[in-house]
């Protein structure tokens, strides 16, 4: 089962110094797609792109079953140009989705600032998990029991738990996983998106349209006003008041 497990994810592994993924460029407010069987890549405006959460249910022999899933995509020509995959459940497909908008629109640079409840992202921690996250969940469990927030039963079972799943080993694969990444991302960019990715002077940086400010600017208000409605559905109002449109706040 070892064997087989690391052959798949082998295979899957891969296949990533073939697949080009979607970038996101802030300066210019623009999304790069390499789509399926296309020599050269396409790129549309950031304020153009449309995004989608799938929702499925059906029956089976062991019970109702239901499936999620997030979508970004845009229409070129008469054919419609897509990136989905599947997710674990609606609130968190709308988060990556609210992941996406937070990087473009609010220059988010690092998990800290999108989603750390356990607070494990220091300030001088690279923007991602990796082995620091281990160190410093060590460092808050230990610093718990001094302050008597936790007990040291709570502190044997922490150790407990890591050391069955093999203590640091995961939190390395992760090192050598990003590292492996980062060698091998550029190299299957075309030089297209490769120049395209390359950063801008500030003094060219794109500026969000009015519509966009302008919606952008109620949705805070609502939000202001009735903090514990949903966020989907101040959007939905403001789309309301803005009809024409096409841009979602």
């Amino acid at each position: 089962m070892l064997l087989i497990g690391l052959a798949v994810w082998l295979y899957n592994h891969k296949k990533r110094l073939t697949i080009i993924p979607t970038r996101f460029n802030r300066q210019r407010r623009e999304v790069c797609f390499m789509p399926e069987n296309a020599t050269e890549p396409v790129f549309v405006p950031w304020e153009s792109l449309s995004a989608w959460v799938i929702e499925a249910q059906g029956v089976t022999q062991y019970g109702v079953r239901r499936q999620y899933g997030m979508g970004i995509g845009f229409q070129h020509g008469e054919i419609l140009t897509s990136v989905e995959f599947p997710c674990a459940g609606l609130p968190i497909a709308i988060s990556y989705w609210e992941a996406i908008r937070g990087y473009m629109e609010y220059e988010v640079n690092d998990l800290k600032s999108i989603q750390d409840p356990l607070d494990l992202q220091g300030p001088d921690d690279p923007p991602r998990e990796g082995l620091h996250t281990f160190h410093n969940a060590r460092a808050r469990m230990h610093e718990q029991i001094r302050d008597g927030s936790r007990n040291r039963v709570s502190g044997f079972f922490w150790y407990l738990y890591h050391v069955m799943t093999l203590w640091t080993i995961p939190n390395h694969l992760v090192e050598w996983e990003v590292r492996r990444l980062q060698k091998i991302g550029p190299q299957a960019m075309p030089d297209a998106m490769r120049q395209w990715s390359e950063p801008l002077p500030k003094e060219q940086w794109a500026k969000p349209s009015e519509e966009l400010v302008r919606m952008s600017a109620q949705v805070r208000a609502l939000h202001k006003r009735q903090p514990r409605r949903p966020i989907t559905e101040i959007f939905a109002e403001v789309q309301r008041l803005n009809p024409t449109d096409k841009r979602r706040a």
